[in-house]
């Protein structure tokens, strides 16, 4: 099953309030909301927030093709993850 999310994230101040939010569409197009918020935050923080909020509603391993304006996901998902997994692992041992 294909899933689309489109998501954003933003705060007043950096850190502040702050919320996000995810459309997720199915392969049937149909739409799902969610959102949620912080009292003191950051603007990346809520961008992945977003990201991952909605990859938690969708059953793992299907297809999803995600939607953002933030550099910080992008990269995150694209480039840094692998070494911000191998950072993770060396903390948690």
């Amino acid at each position: 099953m294909k899933f689309k999310i489109y998501t954003d994230g933003a705060c007043s101040g950096n850190p502040g309030p702050g919320g996000w939010g995810a459309v997720i569409f199915d392969k049937n197009n149909t739409q799902k909301n969610i959102s949620g918020s912080e009292k003191n935050t950051t603007n990346n923080r809520m961008e992945l927030l977003a990201a991952i909020m909605a990859l938690k509603k969708i059953k793992s391993g299907s297809d999803v093709v995600i939607y953002t304006d933030s550099t910080y996901v992008k990269n995150g998902m694209t480039e840094w993850v692998d070494n911000w997994k191998k950072k993770w692992l060396e903390k948690f041992k």
